[in-house]
């Protein structure tokens, strides 16, 4: 079945270029000119993919973002950033953004960034299906993989996607040491020179939603000047 892609971009023009390259792709794809129009679509349509701009009339794209990362299901995202605005995309990518293109930019390299996202999904789903993945318990934490749910002495956690699966990355390899350029790599699947600052974000997160005191952690460990790990107990 093809991939549905939805692009939310007011430029017109440009909108109307990518769908023509991506249909030539055999996707199928559909176009969103303003934030709101965007945001009712993506909650209401299902969707392999969002081509997400940052500027738009009505809400922009760091908004839709942090709307449609507060309740699953979780669809990638690629964000369409401006070359002037590199703070917005480090808070796109730490609400969840999966990856930015920045503007100006060539189509083939879109294209490029698009199939990436979509062929790790896929892997990922297919990891998923080969085995239900065992329920992990570490003291008073619970993880269930096949459920994406975490638990704290029965209490339930609010956790973002990826910080679910920055936890259960390091669940699944306890007392493995990671440089924060590994955990870009493989749990956000990019390795953005200069963006480490996104793990030390998410981690500090977790932190606060498991930890007894987050200023002296018992699960996520620091590892002074090499990176994190998660305990062995």
């Amino acid at each position: 079945m093809p991939k549905k892609i939805l692009i939310i971009e007011d430029n017109r023009d440009l909108a109307r270029l990518l769908q023509t390259h991506l249909r030539d792709l055999s996707f199928l794809v559909d176009l969103s000119f303003d934030g709101l129009a965007g945001v009712a679509k993506a909650q209401t349509d299902v969707y392999d993919l969002i081509i997400l701009d940052l500027m738009l009339p009505g809400l922009d794209g760091l908004e839709i973002c942090r709307r449609l990362r507060r309740k699953p299901p979780y669809v990638p995202i690629l964000m369409l950033t401006a070359k002037s605005s590199e703070t917005d995309r480090v808070v796109g990518l730490e609400i969840g953004a999966d990856d930015y293109v920045t503007k100006p930019f060539s189509i083939p390299e879109l294209l490029a960034r698009v199939k990436a996202i979509l062929r790790r999904v896929e892997e990922i789903s297919e990891r998923a299906t080969e085995a239900i993945p065992a329920v992990i318990q570490v003291g008073d934490l619970v993880i269930d993989p096949a459920k994406r749910k975490a638990t704290m002495a029965g209490r339930s956690l609010d956790l973002t996607a990826k910080e679910f699966d920055l936890l259960l990355h390091f669940a699944h390899n306890p007392g493995k040491v990671y440089t924060r350029s590994q955990l870009l790599d493989m749990v956000w699947g990019y390795g953005h020179d200069g963006y480490e600052h996104t793990v030390n974000s998410h981690i500090n997160r977790l932190r606060a939603k498991i930890e007894k005191d987050s200023a002296h952690p018992g699960y996520i460990l620091t590892v002074w000047g090499v990176g994190y790990k998660f305990t062995e107990l």
